[in-house]
């Protein structure tokens, strides 16, 4: 059987509750990565929506191969899931994701993976979308050697709260993040921000595949709490998961 080796893991009630649990996926950069690791746990519900088409600089992080360079990122990932599991129900959208849409795509979803690029306010618009509809947000964010995330509940605080700026915003969640770390993992964290802060180039943050896999892994265990009704840390609360 598929997920015979999830067992004592995974009771049989747990894997059916995956299997009816529906993901709302937004952005599959990250989200490439957490869809496949969801995917293979259970999950058999995904819906993604991106805009963008696979680039070279992609492949140092991202779910993608040198001969999907140039085509839509949610074609790909579907492509590639469906060869896992050519039963699940993949949903794509290619196309941005704005206020006008948003609402719509997220209806009938019992959890969303907010990792769109802070380029807009969408971002911000789609956390707002989720907590009125009852829709628990995760916050995925690669910091290289460590893997953050936030978990933005309907009734609790949102992103906002640390800043309703969408420039700069990545920067500011680590900072964020930094002034309720232990001393003992500070440094490094602290370091890589001010050389990112101090690059006299403009460049999107630094991103490693160590991360991005680490995140797969742990949403893939929040959504299976989530899916079973089991305890979460909830933002202001965090997970962070470091190899350092």
């Amino acid at each position: 059987m598929r997920y015979s080796r999830n067992r004592i893991y995974i009771s049989e009630k747990e894997q059916q509750q995956l299997k009816e649990y529906k993901i709302f996926l937004a952005g599959c950069g990250i989200g490439s990565v957490i869809a496949e690791c969801a995917l293979r746990l259970g999950f058999e519900n995904i819906t993604i929506a991106d805009s963008d088409n696979v680039e070279l600089s992609n492949l140092n992080r991202q779910n993608y191969t040198d001969e999907n360079i140039g085509t839509a990122k949610t074609e790909s990932i579907k492509k590639r899931l469906l060869q896992i599991n050519p039963d699940a129900n993949i949903t794509t959208h290619n196309l941005y994701l704005t206020e006008s849409n948003i609402e719509q795509l997220l209806a009938g979803h019992n959890v969303a993976i907010n990792a769109l690029d802070f380029q807009g306010n969408a971002p911000f618009v789609f956390d707002e979308l989720c907590q009125k509809n009852n829709i628990p947000a995760l916050h995925p964010y690669n910091i290289g050697w460590a893997a953050l995330l936030f978990i933005i509940m309907p009734t609790g605080a949102g992103l906002a709260s640390i800043s309703n700026e969408y420039t700069g915003f990545e920067k500011k969640a680590v900072s964020f993040f930094l002034n309720k770390m232990d001393n003992g993992q500070r440094e490094w964290v602290e370091d890589v921000l001010t050389e990112y802060v101090n690059e006299t180039v403009k460049q999107s943050p630094p991103q490693l595949s160590v991360a991005s896999w680490l995140l797969g892994g742990l949403c893939a265990k929040i959504l299976f709490q989530l899916a079973t009704s089991k305890k979460i840390k909830k933002f202001p609360q965090y997970y962070f998961l470091t190899t350092e």
